[in-house]
């Protein structure tokens, strides 16, 4: 049997999308029949969507938005649980000068910071939606996902057992990149499985596709389809290590994706931009591309995320203006 035509592990929505032929020909064939991708066209309308400004009664809204969409993220080889315990205290009470400032949608860690997130989130841990704060955590040989598929699968597996709500993998953008697209998919779909709890539940799983280093907007787009395809609940555009990271032309390519996803079938698959947003001005940015181009039904922490460490403090500070009617100093929020 060639490469060509081994049947894959079955996903749900790849076998209702190609049919029972699933295999690696079908998924190509998928794959590299989706229509090209308009550079300069793209890249017009992100700078469009990108000038475009909110009403001065709209900011506080979307001030609070940001921050009830942002994953408040510490990912760096010095994590300590120390670390983790004040991160946490910043998701759950972000202004300590003002006690209706929303909460973040999670924190993201490593896997082994996991147990110290939960621990110190306590009885808020759990839905964002349901104004709870979730625990994710990076998996998969993350950032390079230069690992076999069993130290994939075990790292996500201990990430999920210690309290993970939700799991950010790597796609391996080597076979990606080599037009093995069989194997990404299988992995992915591997690690969805691995996301299951003894209860029978699952993590949300969020895709990372590392748009940095796939080199086109066609394989951007080709790399978000294999990603929703094989069960990804997010597609993610970067892990924040390479650059370029988030971009609004990925990204707006990225919701164009999920978009046509819905519209064919009718399902929400999330976004998350991630890497690279420092201010309140470029994340307002991105609500207005969402809103404009999925609706602003996704702005909603199951459906869209900011991955970020820095953009949280100058929200506050823009926040804190609109509320004293001065800018206040970079010591009026903490330092992560």
């Amino acid at each position: 049997m060639t490469i060509e035509t081994t049947v894959l592990a079955p996903a749900d929505r790849a076998v209702r999308l190609l049919g029972g032929d699933l295999t690696e020909r079908s998924l190509r064939q998928h794959l590299e029949g989706l229509s090209g991708v308009d550079a300069v066209g793209l890249e017009q309308r992100a700078a469009s969507l990108g000038t475009r400004s909110i009403k001065t009664s709209s900011k506080a809204w979307a001030l609070d938005r940001i921050i009830e969409l942002i994953d408040l993220t510490t990912l760096e080889g010095a994590d300590t649980p120390g670390k983790v315990r004040s991160l946490v205290a910043k998701a759950l009470q972000p202004d300590a000068s003002d006690p209706t400032t929303p909460r973040v949608a999670a924190v993201c860690v490593y896997g082994d910071m996991v147990p110290a997130a939960v621990e110190a989130l306590g009885a808020a841990h759990g839905d964002p939606d349901d104004g709870l704060v979730s625990v994710a955590a990076v998996a998969t040989a993350f950032p390079s996902g230069r690992a076999s598929l069993a130290v994939k699968l075990a790292d996500t597996r201990d990430a999920v057992a210690a309290g993970a709500d939700e799991i950010d993998m790597v796609i391996d953008r080597g076979a990606f990149l080599a037009g093995r697209y069989g194997t990404v998919f299988e992995q992915i779909v591997a690690v969805k499985e691995a996301c299951r709890r003894a209860d029978g539940s699952y993590a949300s799983l969020k895709v990372i596709l590392e748009t940095g280093e796939l080199n086109s907007y066609d394989n951007v787009r080709r790399a978000s389809w294999l990603a929703i395809l094989a069960g990804g609940d997010f597609i993610k555009t970067s892990t924040g290590k390479v650059s370029p990271a988030a971009t609004l032309p990925v990204t707006l390519l990225m919701l164009e994706a999920v978009r046509d996803w819905h519209r064919l079938t009718g399902e929400y698959v999330g976004v998350k931009p991630a890497g690279g947003i420092r201010s309140s001005k470029d994340a307002v940015k991105y609500l207005v591309t969402v809103a404009e181009t999925v609706g602003e039904q996704w702005l909603q922490p199951h459906l869209f995320r900011f991955g970020a460490s820095s953009l949280l403090n100058d929200v506050l500070l823009q926040r804190q203006k609109l509320r004293t009617g001065h800018y206040s100093g970079p010591d009026y929020v903490t330092i992560d």
